[in-house]
């Protein structure tokens, strides 16, 4: 067993991330402790790493602790990228202070992009969340992981592509996915595990080249290309403006009578770029907050 504590610049509101993390009944977070236990995949190895934050706002601090001390290193490098610890996030919210998005922003202040663990995840619940709601979605990719990955240390695992790719559709439609979604999933871990996709090496390529290789897999468009280069990739400019959260979270920012078009969300966002991605996170956060006071 290893501790490491980590000191992140402020401003990095922890709790209203894990806020957002519960949202998925996935996670093993603890409110009370400040705790979130981290499932990753480091050299292909699964590794779980427990991270609590112990500091405040404005001087975010975490301690981590994790098992095997091989991986160390690589872990921490990746929950950095992970919970948005490499990057000040003092620079986002200058640029949106006199934006409209001021009010949003200021409510949920410090609140980062957290990455999904790992790559084949993301894409995986991508999938499965398409043209879903929000609630069925998270209790039919809880379905999938449970039926078909596996747990350590108290956290699921999704299963691997090596996995998946062996299922037959029957086995996703006995836990309710649709034929087609199950042949896209199933199909989407075949082209990995045949090594015609390495989702490694997407890393390394711009916005447009990831959504180029993306698009011509079966089962994938715009809005699953575009989610996995946010939340699997981290990219900073990215702007889902197909996404019905986004919409109606405009519709209800703007007090529009409907939701807007993609011409009117372009005006919209002009003034957000280079860090339109940050702009998605907030509205979205903007709509699930209101759910909650409902």
């Amino acid at each position: 067993m290893w501790t490491e504590k980590l000191q992140v610049q402020g401003p990095y509101n922890f709790d209203l991330v894990l806020e957002r993390l519960s949202l998925d009944p996935l996670q093993v977070v603890d409110f009370t402790n400040r705790t979130v236990k981290v499932p990753l995949y480091i050299e292909k190895e699964p590794v779980v790493l427990h991270v609590q934050a112990i500091g405040n706002i404005e001087e975010p601090t975490f301690i981590i602790k994790g098992q095997s001390e091989e991986y160390k290193t690589k872990a921490i490098e990746r929950l950095k990228k992970v919970f948005h610890w490499h990057q000040p996030l003092e620079g986002v919210s200058q640029h949106f202070r006199d934006s409209d998005l001021r009010g949003i922003f200021e409510e949920h202040r410090g609140t980062a992009i957290v990455l999904d663990f790992d790559y084949y995840s993301c894409l995986v619940k991508c999938i499965i969340h398409q043209q879903l709601n929000l609630s069925f979605a998270h209790i039919l990719t809880e379905r999938f992981v449970k039926t078909f990955g596996y747990q350590i240390d108290g956290v699921w695992f999704y299963p691997t592509p090596e996995t998946t790719s062996q299922l037959q559709v029957e086995q996703l439609r006995s836990i309710q996915f649709s034929g087609r979604k199950a042949e896209y999933v199933i199909g989407l871990s075949q082209q990995i595990t045949h090594g015609h996709l390495n989702l490694d090496l997407l890393a390394e390529l711009s916005d447009q080249e990831v959504m180029d290789i993306l698009i011509k897999i079966r089962g994938i468009g715009r809005w699953t290309a575009e989610n996995f280069l946010l939340f699997g990739l981290g990219r900073p400019n990215l702007f889902p403006k197909a996404d019905i959260g986004i919409q109606n979270a405009i519709k209800l920012l703007y007090g529009l009578p409907q939701k807007p078009t993609q011409e009117e969300m372009e005006t919209y966002s002009e003034k957000w770029a280079p860090y339109l991605s940050y702009a998605s996170l907030y509205l979205w956060r903007s709509i699930e907050k209101r759910s909650e006071k409902k």
